[in-house]
């Protein structure tokens, strides 16, 4: 399967987050904002399901967006959509959606269902955020379902209450679990970031800090900066002199995959005002399972050696708060 996320030999920060809906929700108001793209299949078809979550200081969000086919985005936009966020107005861009404030006050608004049509076929959201726990992260730790529905099959779930999605929904599980293509994420601080995230299906989450320092040099009176990355605690990536080398790649290790980090932190040093820098991990293929079925293959793809592609980028936004 082609690669979704190539990487280019020379990537900038700076490229137009005007297009990205995560970009808009996060610098308003300093809202954390996370998206995840997962590919499964709906109505037949092999298709994407873009799922946003957002948080400020009164109410966290949720919007679940389902990829519709190349008629229905002629006709509809660029598929549908189903809102649970802070916010009233409902969108423009799609048809078939449904905007509900989840706010504190509002309980009854965590819990419920929405329906609408991908190729005159029906597809299910439904999301219970009761009880959900929430840290620093805009997505909730536990105590919450999030599951998407289509032909009598559960084709995404998010949460660790399972037993119970599956019996609201009343549906089965899928025989091909969904694939979680890549994951954007906003974040904001003064020196130090943080995400979490893991870089396979099979694995575990991994705690990613960032942290930037900045001193000045007695001799020549300028600043030199340095940039430490950690990940689960120990360091991965330590860049000296920062101001010379605000962007390069690194391939680096975790739990025995090969992660290649790219980063561009060109703004945090040279642009006034709030900026971000740019932090992409990509890991590189893992050699396929002899235990894996040839249709999981086939859905998440392979490589030319037989390995299993992840397709997996992680990308972070990290803005820099005065």
């Amino acid at each position: 399967m082609q690669d979704l996320f190539p990487i280019p030999s020379c990537f900038s920060s700076g490229e137009k987050l005007h297009d990205d809906p995560t970009s808009a929700v996060a610098t308003r108001s300093g809202q954390g904002a996370a998206l995840l793209i997962y590919r499964t299949r709906i109505a037949g078809h092999c298709r994407l399901i873009t799922v946003t979550w957002c948080k400020n200081l009164l109410a966290h969000g949720l919007s679940v967006l389902v990829e519709g086919s190349d008629k229905d985005d002629e006709h509809k936009g660029n598929g549908s959509s189903v809102d649970v966020d802070n916010n009233n107005s409902s969108s423009s861009k799609h048809q078939n959606s449904c905007k509900v404030e989840m706010r504190p006050w509002n309980f009854w608004r965590k819990h419920g269902s929405k329906r609408f049509l991908v190729e005159g076929k029906p597809v299910d959201v439904f999301w219970d955020l009761r009880s959900a726990k929430f840290s620093d992260e805009p997505e909730p730790q536990s105590d919450y379902y999030v599951a998407v529905v289509s032909d009598g099959e559960v084709v995404l779930l998010l949460g660790d209450l399972k037993e119970e999605a599956f019996r609201r929904t009343g549906s089965r599980p899928s025989l091909i679990e969904a694939i979680l293509v890549s994951k954007k994420e906003h974040v904001f601080g003064k020196k130090r970031f943080s995400a979490r995230a893991k870089f396979h299906e099979k694995g575990k989450f991994h705690d990613i800090s960032i942290e930037c320092n900045g001193s000045s040099s007695s001799t020549t009176g300028s600043m030199d900066s340095e940039m430490v990355m950690k990940v689960d605690r120990h360091v991965a990536i330590h860049v000296r002199h920062l101001q010379w080398k605000f962007r390069g790649n690194e391939s680096i290790s975790i739990n025995k995959q090969r992660v290649q980090v790219y980063w561009d932190v060109h703004d945090w040093l040279f642009t006034p005002g709030l900026r971000h820098a740019l932090f992409i991990f990509k890991p590189e293929s893992l050699p396929s399972s002899s235990t894996s079925s040839s249709s999981y293959n086939s859905f998440a793809g392979t490589n030319a050696n037989g390995g299993e592609s992840s397709g997996f980028c992680l990308f972070l936004y990290a803005w820099k708060l005065e």
